[in-house]
C-alpha cells in the first residue's frame, strides 16, 4: 500500500524533494520546484562496516540464534543503522569457518536478517601476534595469511561480500592481499606494525584501508615513529576511526579530520554485545567483558579497551560534538560513505527499501525520525 508522500530537503542535494514510498519501497524521489520553510531533513540510514555484536548479543557465540540476530538487527535499526556487516574476530581457524557457516545459514533463514545483514568483516586471525597490537584478539591463534587459507575462507563466505582485516608486516601479506583481491574480497589493514614500506606494498597489492586507526596498539609506543602516523604519512588508504570520544581522543579526532582528506573517511562502532546496552558484564568470545559507568568496555584488571558499547545513532552524536560541525554534515560519515567504500547498492532511490532518517532541527534541540520500509519505528531526540 502506498504511504502518504512526505516533503523535505534531501541531505545530499540541500534541495526540497517529495517522497513517496509503497510496499515498504521507494516509489519515487522527485525535486520540488519551492519548499515550504522548517522541512525536515532527509537522510540515508547507518552503515556500520564492524559490529561484534549488539543489545546483549555476541556474535562470537556458537550458541547465537536466528532470534538473538534479530534482537540485534532491531536494536541495531532503532539506531538508525539498517545495513552492517557482522564482524567475526579471531579464533581458531576451523572453529571461525564454522561460524561463518552458521551465520549465514542464520541469515539465509530470515528475509530481515538478509536484508539488514550486507556481509561479513573477518578481523582476523591473519593479525599482529605482538602485545599492544593484537588487543583484544588472542594471539596464540593468530596465523599466517595463504592463499590456500584465503580460498577456504572464500568457500566458506560464498559470493557474499567479506571485508578482510589483516596485518601488512607478514612475509605473506603482499601476495595474499593480491590473491584475496582476486577472490573478490575487500582488504583493509589493522592490528599492525608495519613499516612504511610494507604499508606501501600492502596498498599497491590491493589494500583499501585500515581498520580502525588509533586502536589495536599498544598503550606506548614510539613517540616519532608509530603506526598512525605511518597510516596518516601513506595516501592510499581510507580509515575508519570509532567516534565515541573514547577510543579516539577528542583532540586526535579533530587532528584526523585536519590531517586526512575527508572522503578518506568512515566511522565504525566496533561494538560488542554491550552495544546500545549500558554498564555491566558482557561476553565476547568466550571473554567476560565489563563496561563501566564511562562506556569503556575493558577486560576486568586491565586497562587496554575490548572493543566498544557505541550505538551508530550516537557516534553521529559525538562526532558531531567533537568536530563542532551540523548533524547532516557529519552523516554521511556513516551512511553513504562506508556504504560506497564497500561497494553497496545506493539507498534514497526508486526502487530500494523505505529505510530512512528525518532529521528536525528544533528548540531546544533535534529531533531525529527512524524509518524502516515507510513506516516510523523510533525516535531520537537530542537536547542543545
Amino acid at each position: 500500500m502506498p504511504t502518504a508522500p512526505l516533503d523535505a530537503l534531501d541531505s545530499r542535494t540541500g534541495r526540497a524533494v517529495r517522497l513517496t514510498c509503497a510496499d515498504g519501497r521507494i516509489t519515487s524521489l522527485a525535486p520540488l520546484a519551492t519548499g515550504p520553510a522548517g522541512l525536515p531533513v532527509l537522510l540515508p540510514p547507518l552503515v556500520d562496516l564492524q559490529v561484534n555484536g549488539f543489545a546483549g548479543v555476541d556474535f562470537q557465540d556458537d550458541a547465537c540464534t536466528g532470534a538473538d540476530l534479530e534482537r540485534a538487527v532491531t536494536a541495531l535499526a532503532a539506531a538508525a543503522c539498517h545495513r552492517f556487516l557482522l564482524t567475526l574476530i579471531t579464533d581458531r581457524w576451523d572453529r571461525l569457518l564454522a561460524r561463518l557457516r552458521h551465520h549465514r545459514a542464520l541469515r539465509a533463514a530470515s528475509p530481515r536478517l538478509t536484508r539488514t545483514i550486507a556481509g561479513w568483516h573477518i578481523e582476523g586471525p591473519f593479525l599482529s601476534p605482538r602485545e599492544g597490537f593484537h588487543g583484544a584478539h588472542p594471539p596464540e591463534f593468530m596465523l599466517a595469511p595463504t592463499p590456500e587459507r584465503l580460498r577456504e575462507l572464500r568457500a566458506a563466505a560464498g559470493d557474499d561480500l567479506v571485508l578482510l582485516t589483516m596485518a601488512a608486516e607478514w612475509p605473506e601479506s603482499p601476495a595474499a592481499i593480491r590473491c584475496a583481491r582476486e577472490l573478490g574480497f575487500r582488504v583493509w589493514l589493522g592490528h599492525t606494525d608495519a613499516s612504511p614500506a610494507q604499508l606501501a606494498a600492502a596498498v599497491a597489492a590491493g589494500a583499501e584501508g585500515f581498520t580502525h586507526l588509533g586502536n589495536g596498539c599498544p598503550v606506548e609506543w614510539h613517540r616519532h615513529d608509530n603506526i598512525v602516523f605511518r597510516v596518516l604519512d601513506e595516501p592510499g588508504l581510507r580509515v575508519s576511526l570509532i567516534p565515541d570520544g573514547i577510543h579516539v581522543s577528542t583532540s586526535l579526532f579533530r587532528l584526523f579530520h585536519r590531517a586526512l582528506d575527508p572522503s578518506r573517511i568512515c566511522y565504525t562502532t566496533d561494538a560488542i554485545s554491550a552495544g546500545g546496552a549500558g554498564p555491566g558484564r558482557y561476553r565476547l568470545a568466550g571473554k567476560e567483558l565489563e563496561v563501566g559507568a564511562d562506556g569503556v568496555v575493558r577486560e576486568p584488571g586491565r586497562s587496554n579497551y575490548a572493543g566498544s558499547s557505541l550505538a551508530p545513532l550516537e557516534g553521529v552524536r559525538r562526532a558531531a560534538d567533537m568536530l563542532h560541525r551540523p548533524v547532516a554534515e557529519i552523516w554521511p560519515r556513516f551512511s553513504t560513505r562506508p556504504a560506497a567504500f564497500l561497494g553497496l547498492a545506493p539507498t534514497l532511490v526508486p526502487g530500494a527499501p523505505a529505510d530512512f532518517c528525518l532529521l528536525h532541527d528544533t528548540a531546544p534541540g533535534s529531533r531525529i525520525e527512524i524509518h524502516l520500509s515507510g513506516e516510523p519505528v523510533h525516535e531520537v531526540v537530542w537536547p542543545t
